[in-house]
């Protein structure tokens, strides 16, 4: 059996043209007459061709892939930043070449040390909280970078996201505002995100007067809807008086609601509620779920054009650092009169 494998030098065979010329229709395609290209994607098709990343990396000094290095693939938010992703790679000479963190920063040094190896066309990062190691190989990277999810005052090189210290403050008014005065906050995982939404939610209450330590309950545990439904039976156990309530995200949220009916706490009579992310679930809940709306898409695929201008030469064109903002969305959780 012949097992002869298909190279470039193969196809440029079957075409009756240089080696050369297909690298560039591969390559450019842009740069080839229709006619000929058409015949060399044929001759790909019919041989079975597949390109060599590392034979293009040593030729071009990098692949076309995109490394993207994110905490989590089970969380929805950054299900959402993928679909974006993905969606801006659709005609793009790009690959994405996916990495999951686990929210370990020994995980992510290892998975850049892999990326980085491959000679990667561009990196995206989800979040600005870096080990010194991993920032170091990211501001030495020799490709485009373009950290997510976050703002901070000392990009790498780009960055889009949004501010969730601001976020967290915009929420915690608007339950002031309708007349909470047991503020409550209930966090899981605690990652750096979830550290500034508490933040943006202590500072607000503190400058009101109404902040308690002892009304927040927070957890390294990764969140789910049962877990904030249990978290929400501690906090009321110990303070009954609770009559709004802040989470870091619409899981946590959405517990807490099931465990009110539960319990008979009338939402939002007796507690209002407001989660952050706003996903889907958080509009068609039994009574609907005020939240921070925040742009993941939006985030994932204007993340890949950045990359794709900075590639192409148009850093003049190219911000170094998007602020997509967020949106308080207000819901029947938190229709009390304030």
């Amino acid at each position: 059996m012949n097992e002869r494998r298909v190279t470039l030098a193969s196809v440029a065979e079957r075409v009756g043209v240089s080696a050369i010329t297909v690298s560039r229709a591969l390559r450019t395609p842009e740069k080839v007459s229709p006619p000929l290209l058409e015949k060399i994607q044929r001759a790909i098709a019919d041989l079975g061709y597949v390109p060599d990343p590392a034979a293009r990396a040593l030729a071009s000094g990098r692949t076309n892939v995109i490394g993207v290095l994110i905490p989590s693939v089970t969380n929805n938010v950054f299900s959402d930043v993928l679909r974006g992703i993905y969606a801006a790679v659709e005609g793009e000479p790009f690959e994405i070449q996916l990495g999951n963190s686990r929210y370990s920063p020994v995980m992510e040094e290892t998975l850049l040390r892999v990326f980085l190896s491959q000679k990667p066309a561009g990196l995206i990062v989800a979040g600005i909280d870096q080990s010194a190691a991993s920032r170091k190989m990211l501001e030495t990277a020799p490709c485009p970078t373009v950290q997510i999810m976050e703002l901070g005052p000392d990009p790498i090189d780009m960055m889009i996201g949004f501010s969730h210290y601001d976020g967290a403050a915009a929420a915690t008014r608007h339950l002031l505002e309708t007349g909470s005065r047991y503020p409550a906050f209930v966090g899981a995982r605690m990652d750096p995100r979830t550290q500034r939404r508490f933040a943006g939610f202590r500072d607000t209450c503190e400058a009101a007067g109404l902040f308690s330590e002892a009304r927040c309950i927070t957890t390294p545990a990764p969140s789910t809807v049962t877990l904030g439904t249990q978290l929400f039976a501690d906090l009321i156990a110990r303070h009954p008086k609770i009559d709004g309530v802040f989470c870091n995200n619409d899981d946590l949220a959405l517990g807490i609601l099931f465990e009110a009916q539960r319990r008979h706490i009338r939402v939002p009579a007796d507690l209002t509620i407001c989660g952050f992310n706003d996903l889907e679930m958080m509009a068609v809940a039994e009574p609907s779920i005020t939240s921070v709306r925040t742009y993941r898409y939006d985030m994932g695929r204007r993340a890949i054009e950045m990359i794709s201008a900075r590639i192409r030469g148009g850093d003049g064109d190219t911000p170094a650092v998007v602020d997509l903002g967020f949106q308080l969305q207000p819901r029947q959780s938190t229709a009390r009169a304030g």
